[in-house]
C-alpha cells in the first residue's frame, strides 16, 4: 500500500538548529566565480547556512525545496534559484538531486538580479552551467573558463523570473492566517472568517497581506497551492489527488489554475 504525502507545506521559519555561516567559503578562490558539483539522495538537507557570495543554484534532476526565514521556493528541473548573497537559507531535496551550484562575487560581476528568485534555465544556460562546473574544478583560469563565465552572467541576467516564490509576511496576524493555510494547503476559509478569529477586519487582512506580500490574499493562498501540488508532482503523487488534496472539485479546474500560471498542464510540468 503507497502512504500519500502530507497535504500539509513545511512552514519557512526561522531555524531552530544550528547555522552554518559562509559555507562552502573555503573553496573559494581569487576568480570571482566557481563552480561545483553534488549529488543528494531523496529527502535530505544542506541545513541551514548562508554564503558570502551570491549563489545559483540547479539541478539537473530532482527538485529542490528551499526555504528562508523571508519565505519558501520550489526549484524543479529547467529552473535555476539565484539566491543573493547573506540570504540564510535551507535546500531540502525532492527526489535523488543532481545539484550543480555557481557562486559568484556580486561586488566584482555586474549584472546580477538583485532580489533571490527562480529563473528559467534555457538550453544554452544549462550548458553553460555544466560547462561552468566541469572548468571550474581545473582551476586553470583559462581564456576559454573566463569567456564561459561571462556568457553565463549575461544569461543570468536576461532569464525570466518564475513565479515559484511564497513569501512569509512579518504582521504575526498574517503569518498566523500563512501557517494556518500552509498547515491545510485545502483550506477555503475566507478572509472575513479568518479576520474574525484574529479580533481585526477583513479589509485589514487583505490591506496586511498586499503590505507584507506583495499579493492578496486569495492570490497567497492559490501561490501556496502551487508550491504544494510542484512538491506533490516532484514525489509522483496522482493529478488527480494532487487537485483534491488542493481543494478543488475536480483535475480540469486544477489543471486550468496550474496552465494558467506556467502555461503547461501539471503533468508536464517536470517533461
Amino acid at each position: 500500500m503507497t502512504t500519500r504525502p502530507s497535504q500539509t507545506l513545511p512552514s519557512p521559519l526561522s531555524p531552530q538548529e544550528p547555522v552554518i555561516r559562509d559555507k562552502n567559503r573555503h573553496l573559494y578562490d581569487e576568480r570571482p566565480l566557481m563552480a561545483m558539483e553534488s549529488n543528494w539522495a531523496d529527502g535530505t538537507s544542506t541545513g541551514w547556512h548562508t554564503h558570502s557570495r551570491g549563489q545559483l543554484l540547479y539541478a539537473i534532476a530532482g527538485v529542490m525545496l528551499v526555504q528562508s526565514d523571508a519565505g519558501a521556493w520550489v526549484v524543479p528541473p529547467n529552473r535555476a534559484l539565484w539566491l543573493a548573497e547573506g540570504v540564510l537559507h535551507e535546500v531540502r531535496m525532492a527526489g535523488a538531486v543532481q545539484m550543480r551550484t555557481v557562486y559568484i562575487d556580486a561586488s566584482r560581476v555586474r549584472g546580477l538580479p538583485v532580489a533571490t528568485g527562480v529563473l528559467h534555465v534555457s538550453p544554452l544556460l544549462r550548458e553553460l552551467i555544466v560547462a561552468t562546473v566541469a572548468t571550474s574544478q581545473q582551476r586553470q583560469n583559462t581564456l576559454r573558463e573566463r569567456l564561459l563565465m561571462r556568457l553565463l552572467v549575461e544569461e543570468i541576467a536576461v532569464s525570466d523570473v518564475l513565479p515559484l516564490h511564497l513569501p512569509v509576511p512579518v504582521d504575526a496576524r498574517i503569518r498566523q492566517i500563512c501557517e494556518g493555510l500552509m498547515a491545510d494547503i485545502a483550506n477555503a476559509d475566507t478572509a472575513e472568517q479568518w479576520a474574525a478569529r484574529l479580533g481585526i477586519t477583513a479589509k485589514t487582512v487583505h490591506r496586511l497581506f498586499v503590505q507584507e506580500t506583495g499579493m492578496t490574499f486569495a492570490q497567497w493562498r492559490e501561490q501556496a497551492r502551487l508550491v504544494f501540488a510542484l512538491r506533490q508532482i516532484a514525489s509522483g503523487a496522482r493529478i488527480i489527488d494532487i487537485a483534491f488534496d488542493c481543494g478543488y472539485a475536480s483535475q480540469s479546474a486544477f489543471s486550468a489554475m496550474f496552465r494558467r500560471h506556467f502555461g503547461v498542464p501539471p503533468s508536464a510540468m517536470f517533461r
